[in-house]
């Protein structure tokens, strides 16, 4: 079995040296690596496991990877898999979190402003992106503009919980009905019993985190709290973690908004999941202990989304099947597109569009990555060079 996890490791490393293009496009690598190569898992189950992970809050791909290594090696590969996947990004992220902290001068530098401009480009890329996918009813479309609108006269993170939940309840009264049938079980290898504990598990952390810091106040609770209720939240990819930590940790000054956005701008350039912007957060905040505080906030990221899937697969062939699930993650995916509309307009496009040359680097970005299909790492070279140049 270590031997096994051992291997997953190393293919997984490979695939977070390699992995560019966010969550959708890691999907097509694990699809060539595990379907098409290795033969790991039928065209079937796969889908299984990746409609599950896209019903479930948490970083899609990360737990598309953790599944795989379960089903291959039990919990111990499914850990192997999330270091392998996960180890590039982190260590590039901590390393720029550190220099950022030993030159806070970086943060007004024109290559920052140029990085903060790459978050505008993909974020646009986004939203347009899934508005075609997502909002192509007109009650679809509703849902994401009352979110936008909700999202942005309440700039709240309760606010955006509810709009969520709201948006759920309208999924199931007004969206239609279509029954997803065909799919294989996925084996994960983890009994109903252990789902059920896992179960316990994310609540029991949900709950009791809170009660603690509120009970003793520490900054590295606050911030567990933080980073897992986030994890908690986040529905239809790692885009909207920008939102919903923004709204936690810059309106709350614990990171001031330039070190966000660029750190965001920057984790666009690199492979791996988005996620890992947990651990330059982590690093960046004013505490005594920079590298356990960046482990913390990226466990705590992850962890939240890793509970509910090792939760949910034992009883996943079941629930897939309710209609009510289905059109309930209807009516999320399509407030998920307006809060990522609003998050758009504040804070990332208000303070990086700060004159006309700043639109012009943002439009001809959009032009090479949407129209030229550009890698997201050209984008951020790119940006950046222009940065340095005109701004």
């Amino acid at each position: 079995m270590l031997k096994t996890a051992l291997q997953i490791f190393c293919i997984f490393l490979k695939l977070g040296l390699t992995s560019f293009g966010g969550p959708i496009a890691h999907l097509g690598y694990f699809h060539h690596e595990f379907v098409d190569r290795r033969k790991w898992l039928s065209e079937k189950a796969y889908l299984d496991v990746v409609v599950l992970c896209q019903f479930l809050p948490g970083p899609t791909s990360s737990q598309v990877s953790f599944a795989i290594g379960l089903n291959r090696a039990g919990y111990l590969g499914g850990i192997a898999s999330w270091l392998g996947f996960t180890l590039p990004s982190v260590l590039i992220l901590s390393l720029f979190a550190w220099l950022m902290g030993a030159n806070q001068s970086w943060a007004n530098t024109s290559v920052i402003h140029g990085l903060k401009i790459v978050a505008v480009v993909i974020i646009t890329q986004a939203v347009y992106s899934m508005s075609i996918k997502i909002c192509n009813t007109t009650k679809t479309m509703a849902i994401a503009i009352a979110a936008t609108c909700v999202a942005l006269l309440l700039p709240f993170a309760w606010a955006q919980v509810l709009i969520i939940l709201f948006a759920a309840l309208f999924g199931i009264l007004l969206l239609n009905q279509n029954h997803m049938t065909g799919l294989d079980f996925f084996s994960s290898k983890i009994s109903k019993r252990a789902g059920a504990l896992w179960l316990i598990s994310f609540f029991i952390l949900l709950l009791v985190f809170p009660v603690l810091n509120w009970l003793q106040s520490s900054k590295l609770l606050e911030l567990f709290n933080i980073f897992y209720q986030t994890g908690a939240m986040v529905f239809g990819g790692g885009h909207v973690v920008l939102p919903l930590l923004e709204a936690k940790l810059v309106q709350t000054g614990l990171v001031s908004q330039s070190d966000f956005l660029a750190g965001y701008g920057l984790a666009q350039a690199i492979p791996s999941p988005l996620f890992s912007f947990a651990a330059y957060l982590g690093g960046i905040i004013d505490t005594n202990k920079p590298v356990f505080t960046s482990l913390v906030c990226l466990i705590a990221m992850f962890l939240s989304g890793f509970l509910l899937l090792m939760a949910v697969l034992p009883f996943w062939q079941q629930v897939c099947q309710r209609t009510k699930v289905q059109t309930a993650l209807k009516g999320v995916n399509a407030a998920v597109v307006g809060l990522l509309l609003a998050a758009l307009y504040q804070p990332v496009w208000i303070s990086s569009i700060l004159n006309t040359k700043s639109f012009v680097i943002a439009l001809m970005s959009f032009w090479l990555l949407q129209g030229y299909k550009l890698a997201p790492w050209c984008i951020v070279v790119f940006c950046a060079l222009c940065g340095w140049l005109l701004l």
